[in-house]
């Protein structure tokens, strides 16, 4: 990396202005070895890493020159969150509150609590305000510095995080780092040379080798002028490149050489070939290389000396519906759009697919309440389909709208999904944009956006332009909520990875007057000394004694959780006498230092545990009250008046036993019953006995709407609302062919809103509304958030 540095540092140094005062030339050239440093990583990096590596670059430069106090930088990364408080306003939740009673302890942030409490009409309005970073903070507090202000709007506003760092950025290094417009190739192409390839790392449904070629027939080189090389690997190619490099580096010509991903074996003799013609070679030769991007660690094939001499350049698809839908829609053209005799027809199933494919490709960035897993759709699903369209059209006299969407949803695009509720979203999709309405002029792809009738190709992309609505939740059938948990996650991710970046001798965290160890030492004190002892389950066996299901339940969480706090203790101890120096420290201690450190769950700790999205701090004062629940069952084995369902190890083994209990009492055959979910009115402090048979459980959140609780039903969330709590839920078990399957939402319950692997049960729950409704906004109940 240092040799790649070094040539940018000089052509930065020659760049630099040039100044008769030394401070101001020392300046200057400072100026502008940082930006070409910054224009020369960026180029290869993704979207969603670019404000990671500039926020982290903005931070070192401040702590470099004592600008920020490490302590605040620090609270801004870590997020450490006072847990247990209940917040006394309406306009922020538990959590935010909990971050904000954290920041009160530093002398800076004192009385924020009680101001906000006092004020709470302007506070409410600055908090729910549209854009709060562009706004001015209430009171004096709109007078404190920029990372302060960022400290704050941590706490009360996390969605807005990514638009706010990118506002500081701004402010104290300049615009020039926050543009969001990419490199024109011929700038980038000036700074490559023989010994200086162009990597070009690839993204799904871009080639950005058409930029090569169009350079290229600019500056005379073309693949049958004969100067112009390209070679796809991966078909046992390797033997053509090798030939196609030899000679170009004695002619000057141009090599492309595609997807060296795909040719592991191969790449060390590509990197001593490249490292030999870098030298004494003609002064045209250049080599243009791309490569797919390793989805593990593990999976990083390509060899150092390549990717450090290359200069590296992303290329990402368009994003939004609008760019996405164009995109679509450039797979044809006029002769598409006649080529089919049903033409009314085949022109409005072709832009509903079109649509369609924008949609569940830009889906992704909805993260699991989009998808529960990540599917390469690519544009050849969507041609194919259209193939497939132009068959079926060509040999039925009536349109087969079931089979359509039976071969698009199930096999074209349906053959990547592995998901049983990706695969029901899908469908759900066509269902709703595929049928008989649509040719009847009262089919809507999308509120305020009718699905176009009869036009020309040209006229199609204009329609695009002048209909579609501004990009939002809605265009894809979720609540704009959705939006506001994306963006909330991208924040904690940003932060996450900027935390984990930071140096381990000094920096954040470190300037906080505590070092390293000392934090470490605190925390292992703090669990050691609250962790309680295990569960006697020689004592708990003798007093189970009838072993019903529910018993049997309770003694296998009890088992359950000895394992675990018997790997904490273990390990705990461990790396005290590790820290002391009385045990060499192995590389499991360190690796538990480190995530203590970083409020990181052990991965020792995690294997053994139940699937938890929490910091450190929050998971333990969540296992305390997971033993504590524990506890109070295990004295007596009677069913608790409610019982906490997120408290589990495995829910799935506590819904299973209301079902075997009621099959015992009645002589019933397992397999032919199902629960019946019944949402009360009530919560939990409500109940004081357990029902007669059945269970309550509470502890449930909603995620895509929320329950009305006087109607008895579901309907759309609140704005800003992203899991509003459920009643408890009256769970008892009866036969299958008793399950009222009419105005129901077949609702998926998860451990997290990490969703997929996490799925517990479905439960129905009632609803007036179409159930595709439902579907397509992600709505799940979750039991942790």
């Amino acid at each position: 990396m240092l040799q790649a540095f070094s040539v940018v540092f000089q052509k930065a140094v020659l760049k630099a202005q040039a100044d008769e005062v030394l401070k101001q030339r020392v300046s200057n050239l400072i100026d502008s070895i940082t930006v070409q440093v910054f224009q020369y990583t960026t180029r290869g990096l993704f979207e969603c890493d670019k404000l990671t590596y500039i926020a982290q670059l903005v931070f070192q430069i401040l702590l470099m020159n004592k600008e920020i106090n490490p302590t605040e930088l620090d609270f801004l990364l870590r997020y450490p969150v006072q847990p247990g408080v209940t917040s006394p306003v309406d306009f922020l939740s538990n959590h935010s509150w909990g971050g904000i009673k954290s920041l009160c302890s530093m002398d800076e942030f004192r009385n924020l609590d009680r101001d906000m409490e006092g004020s709470a009409k302007r506070w409410k309005k600055f908090v729910e305000s549209e854009c709060p970073e562009k706004e001015k903070f209430p009171q004096e507090w709109k007078n404190k510095s920029s990372l302060q202000r960022l400290c704050m709007m941590r706490a009360m506003r996390p969605d807005r995080m990514t638009y706010a760092v990118r506002d500081f950025v701004e402010e104290k290094l300049g615009s020039q780092y926050v543009v969001g417009r990419s490199l024109d190739f011929a700038v980038s192409f000036e700074e490559s040379g023989p010994a200086s390839p162009m990597f070009f790392i690839l993204s799904p449904g871009v080639d950005p080798l058409k930029d090569v070629e169009k350079h290229g027939r600019k500056l005379g080189y073309t693949f049958d002028s004969g100067n112009f090389h390209n070679v796809s690997l991966g078909q046992g190619q390797e033997v053509v490149a090798e030939q196609a490099l030899d000679l170009a580096a004695k002619e000057g010509h141009w090599v492309i050489l595609q997807n060296i991903h795909l040719v592991a074996r191969w790449l060390g003799s590509l990197e001593k070939r490249l490292e030999q013609h870098g030298e004494n070679s003609h002064q045209d030769f250049r080599v243009f290389i791309s490569a797919e991007p390793s989805g593990t660690p593990e999976g990083h094939i390509i060899p150092q000396g390549i990717l450090e001499n290359s200069i590296k350049i992303t290329n990402e698809p368009p994003t939004g519906i609008n760019a996405n839908l164009h995109k679509a829609l450039d797979n044809f053209n006029q002769d598409t759009l006649e080529m089919c005799a049903r033409e009314n027809e085949f022109k409005s199933i072709l832009f509903a697919l079109c649509y369609f494919h924008a949609v569940v490709a830009e889906r992704r960035k909805f993260g699991p309440q989009g998808w529960n897993r990540s599917y390469p759709f690519n544009t050849g699903d969507l041609t194919i389909s259209i193939n497939v369209l132009y068959n079926y059209l060509e040999a039925n006299s009536k349109v087969p709208y079931d089979d359509l969407r039976y071969l698009f949803g199930e096999i074209m695009y349906g053959g990547h999904i592995t998901d049983d509720w990706d695969r029901r979203l899908c469908r759900t999709y066509l269902e709703e944009f595929i049928k008989p309405e649509m040719m009847e002029g009262e089919l809507y792809l999308a509120p305020g956006f009718p699905l176009p009738g009869n036009m020309d190709y040209n006229t199609y992309h204009q329609y695009i332009d002048d209909i579609l609505p501004a990009e939002s939740p809605y265009l894809y059938g979720l609540h704009p909520n959705a939006e506001i948990g994306f963006l909330t996650q991208t924040s904690e991710k940003l932060f996450r990875t900027v935390l984990e970046m930071q140096p381990r001798d000094g920096g954040a965290g470190e300037g906080s007057g505590t070092t390293r160890d000392e934090k470490v030492r605190s925390v292992l004190e703090e669990i050691m000394e609250k962790l309680p002892e295990e569960f006697n389950m020689v004592e708990l066996l003798g007093k189970a004694e009838e072993r019903t299901p529910y018993q049997v339940v309770a003694l296998q969480e009890c088992e359950r959780m000895n394992t675990l706090t018997q790997e904490i203790r273990r390990s705990l101890r461990e790396l005290n006498l590790g820290l002391k120096g009385e045990l060499t420290m192995t590389s499991d201690m360190e690796s538990l230092q480190t995530a203590i450190f970083l409020d990181l769950v052990p991965e020792s700790w995690t294997r053994r545990a139940y699937p938890s999205m929490c910091g450190l701090a929050l998971w333990f004062t969540d296992l305390l009250v997971r033993i504590k629940e524990l506890e109070t069952w295990a004295t007596d084995f009677i069913l608790p008046s409610a019982v906490w369902l997120a408290g589990f190890f495995n829910p799935q083994s506590f819904l299973t036993a209301i079902m075997q209990a009621m099959a015992r009492r009645n002589e019933w055959p397992l397999d032919r019953m199902c629960l019946q979910c019944d949402v009360t009115k009530k919560n939990r402090e409500d109940f004081s006995t357990p029902p007669r048979e059945g269970a309550y459980v509470h502890g449930l959140y909603m995620e895509g709407a929320r329950w009305d609780t006087q109607a008895g039903m579901m309907v759309d969330a609140r704005l800003k609302e992203l899991t509003p709590t459920m009643p408890v839920i009256f769970i008892r078990a009866i036969p299958m062919d008793k399950q009222e399957v009419r105005n129901v939402y077949q609702c998926p319950v998860y451990k997290t809103r990490q969703r997929g692997p996490t799925y517990v049960w479905t439960f129905n729950l009632k609803t007036k509304e179409n159930p595709s409704k439902w579907t397509l906004a992600g709505v799940a109940l979750l039991l942790q958030i």
